[in-house]
């Protein structure tokens, strides 16, 4: 039929069009754009090119690459824009004072748009295999439709995180269903979990087979990890129209979705076919270099290539000047970076703190060199992201092409420690706190720092507040943390507190009366990295010739308050309104059905 054509040919010839950069890396497969959907679905190889297809509404303009993953998740209580201070769209997306009309994000092409297009390409890839393919645990059609469920489930899991009720399409669109409603999220994570529950028995362990050698296809540790997310998203607190709450659904109740979060981990831990890196920064320096082997602790991430991608251009550490490490743009990366207070709240011998926290650009370059110039109080850096870290030169104008990583094995033990905090108490949560710990301490920090720790931990509620600063100590700078503060219903309480830190901070007073107000510095040998002293707290002594002082003070009360509009509630703007061209091309149907108020 010629339904059937068109289909074809939007799946084949529509992935090689509008990025064809991006499906140069993902698609061997011809472009035969007169193919029926039988022809197309029945041949393995067609069929990986389209569900490769899926994954190329990520990189397109305006979409993941260049606004959702550069706005979504900031403003946290330990990551924020660092121009919040500054009014504009940008700042209205990140400072909870986002409009419907926002010009940053109300285009007609956008990432609500490109979403919706990936769900498209999925949906069609998912009636495809089923009809023709005879897909089944352990065949290759098996794999792709496991993939293409996945697929789906990462576009609706951040479509639900980022705006709440929005429309389901499990089903391509015909002409009856081009204009339909908001659907509760309650019905889409249901959905999900029982997706992900199907694709689960379809898809390979990392490493299993040739299809799950690299992170940047699907495996079965990912999609029972991110099982396990949205479980807990689902049974957790978010803003509903009628306010702040859990789900009232008894199939996404507390008791039933952290059992399952708990088993899905657990069998992902089991298996052994996912590990933390032995090194923090090593894992990051890995991840700089586009390292994409399966096994390890990333468990997918969403690939860009080479000239795709603006992961380290968003928050990386920041370059004023082309240099020896970049030809990319005259000034990129630093759009965002951890609070001021952050570094203060690690322990001193905590090895993810310097990975994460980065006082210090590279300055202006001279004759192609830049050097480590020392930035005030307020201004940190996510040390997570460096072009000093990667293998290669990125030369696009704005695109550096490492992937953003979408799940952590760590991730997967945290929340394995919650939930057994929760249904088994702090006992059997302590193991998996445990293991993350043992991997931010030395060996002859552990006894102190990990076990001594830990075991003190001897209730649930010490437990669980120990497992929420853990997420902030393993996860600042992935932007991350706000939605675990919102199913922990403490986003506003958080917030605030951030604001309390700063303020304390700035004065030198409550928990920060030790942290020094001033910084002495030299260079090391090599002439471009600084050697800090002053940084721990207590280090106030002047430490002789050679260093430069510095005074480390500048917190301006403008860049406090900013963390949020104040006057407006946090909670009450968990998420993105629907953008205007949307509600105005909906016939109607959609509208944003809460007020975006104080």
């Amino acid at each position: 039929m010629k339904h059937k054509i068109i289909i074809a040919g939007l799946i084949i010839s529509g992935f090689l069009t509008s990025c064809q950069e991006y499906a140069d890396d993902f698609l061997d497969a011809p472009a035969q754009s007169t193919l029926d959907e039988k022809a197309l679905f029945s041949n393995a190889g067609l069929a990986k090119g389209a569900i490769d297809g899926i994954k190329q509404s990520f990189a397109e303009t305006d979409s993941y690459r260049g606004r959702l993953l550069a706005y979504q998740g900031l403003n946290s209580d330990v990551e924020w824009f660092l121009n919040s201070s500054t009014p504009g769209v940008k700042t209205d997306l990140v400072v909870y004072d986002t409009k419907a009309g926002n010009t940053e994000m109300n285009k007609a092409v956008n990432v609500w748009a490109k979403m919706y297009e990936g769900i498209e390409r999925a949906n069609l890839c998912i009636r495809g295999i089923r009809a023709y393919g005879n897909p089944s645990p352990g065949n290759e059609m098996g794999q792709l439709l496991g993939e293409a469920l996945t697929l789906r489930a990462v576009y609706y899991a951040d479509l639900i995180r980022n705006w709440g009720d929005v429309p389901a399409r499990f089903e391509p669109v015909t002409n009856s269903t081009i204009y339909i409603p908001k659907t509760s999220r309650d019905i889409i994570y249901k959905q999900l979990i029982a997706d992900l529950g199907e694709a689960s028995t379809l898809v390979a362990w990392p490493n299993e087979t040739a299809a799950t050698a690299t992170v940047e296809y699907v495996n079965k540790a990912f999609v029972k990890g991110l099982r396990a997310r949205l479980a807990m998203m689902a049974s957790g607190y978010q803003q509903y129209p009628d306010g702040v709450r859990r789900s009232t659904d008894p199939d996404l109740s507390v008791e039933k979705m952290y059992k399952l979060a708990l088993d899905e981990c657990r069998l992902v831990i089991q298996s052994g076919t996912a590990h933390l890196d032995n090194s923090f920064e090593g894992l990051w320096k890995k991840y700089n270099q586009d390292y994409i082997i399966a096994g390890g602790e990333s468990l997918w991430e969403i690939p860009f290539i080479n000239t795709r991608g603006r992961m380290l251009y968003t928050f990386a550490v920041k370059h004023d000047t082309k240099d020896q490490f970049q030809i990319m743009t005259d000034s990129n990366g630093g759009s965002a970076g951890p609070l001021p207070f952050v570094y203060y709240d690690y322990d001193k011998a905590d090895t993810r703190r310097d990975v994460t926290c980065v006082p210090y650009k590279w300055g202006k370059a001279v004759d192609n060199v830049a050097k480590q110039e020392l930035t005030d109080l307020q201004v940190w850096y996510f040390g997570k992201y460096r072009y000093e870290w990667m293998s290669r030169i990125p030369s696009a104008p704005s695109d550096d092409g490492v992937n953003k990583i979408y799940m952590r094995y760590a991730e997967v033990l945290l929340i394995a420690a919650e939930a057994a905090n929760e249904i088994e108490g702090a006992t059997a949560a302590a193991p998996y706190l445990k293991e993350i710990r043992s991997r931010a301490f030395a060996a002859a920090d552990r006894p102190v720092k990990v076990e001594n720790y830990v075991n003190a931990l001897t209730g649930k509620v010490d437990m669980m507040n120990a497992i929420i600063n853990e997420y902030q100590y393993e996860f600042t700078g992935e932007m991350e943390r706000k939605f675990a503060l919102i199913r922990w219903n403490l986003l506003k309480t958080k917030l605030d507190e951030a604001k309390v830190k700063m303020a304390d901070l700035k004065t030198r007073s409550g928990n920060y009366s030790d942290v020094p107000k001033t910084l002495y510095y030299k260079y090391k040998a090599d002439n471009i990295s600084l050697d800090i002293y002053g940084l721990n707290r207590g280090e106030t002594a002047d430490p002789g010739a050679g260093y430069t002082s510095k005074g480390w003070e500048k917190l301006e009360d403008i860049k406090i308050t900013s963390l949020y509009k104040e006057g407006n509630n946090p909670d009450k703007r968990q998420f993105w309104p629907i953008w205007q061209v949307f509600i105005e091309g909906s016939n109607g149907m959609l509208k944003n059905d809460w007020v975006f108020g104080n």
